[in-house]
């Protein structure tokens, strides 16, 4: 019944360390895109008539107003995890507040998520990778289109950050050192919704590792 999608955007810190492509748009730009319809999976909830809402958990610039857009900002982008936490533990409970608190105004039994942002898929690749214990450059993206020494340049960044953190275990810790507010967030938005007995649909790695998060933090997710 009224199936809802929503679409979570957030920076990290580690953008910092030369991870962003030349050609690849801005979380900012994907944003904007996304609320003017101009990205597939917009195409294709309108076509569906599935409610999109964008949340800004942590974009580093500042968005203009959208009826879809619902401003939930935590800070301007996460910290660099290889430096140190990628957000206080604060900062992640309150993520995960506002998560809660837009999974319960949502419509519908059923919540489609998804996250966006530079960085998010390597953030992810990290929160799963610990979670998991599997080998990060598994969960990082190597196809023929990636040029060896831009994987190597990220197998250096995320191997940095689990040296940084390599005694951090817990789920919300976890969170705090390698995660984004996008992926926070949709924890939040996950426990809300499996504490209702809602159907959920989970796209990409950012909503794979927050589903990974919420299993572990309440196991009926």
């Amino acid at each position: 019944r009224d199936p809802q999608l929503v679409v979570l955007a957030a920076d990290h810190g580690t953008a910092v360390d030369g991870i962003h492509a030349p050609e690849q748009q801005s979380t900012h730009d994907q944003v904007r895109h996304l609320l003017s319809g101009q990205l597939p999976v917009a195409v294709f909830a309108r076509i569906q008539q599935i409610t999109l809402t964008v949340v800004d958990s942590g974009v580093a610039e500042d968005i203009a107003a959208h009826d879809r857009l619902l401003m939930r900002k935590i800070a301007h982008g996460t910290r660099n995890a290889r430096v140190g936490s990628a957000m206080t533990l604060d900062q992640a409970h309150a993520a995960m507040r506002a998560g809660m608190e837009i999974g319960d105004t949502l419509r519908g039994n059923m919540l489609i998520c998804a996250g966006i942002g530079v960085g998010s898929h390597l953030s992810a690749a990290l929160v799963l990778s610990r979670l998991t214990d599997s080998p990060v450059r598994d969960l990082l993206v190597s196809g023929p289109s990636m040029e060896p020494d831009a994987l190597a340049h990220l197998l250096v960044i995320a191997q940095g950050a689990q040296g940084r953190h390599r005694d951090v275990n817990e789920p919300v810790e976890v969170l705090a050192a390698f995660g984004g507010f996008e992926m926070a967030m949709m924890v939040g938005m996950m426990l809300v919704a499996a504490s209702k007995r809602h159907l959920l649909m989970i796209d990409g790695m950012a909503a794979y590792a927050a589903l990974m998060l919420a299993s572990r933090i309440a196991t009926p997710v």
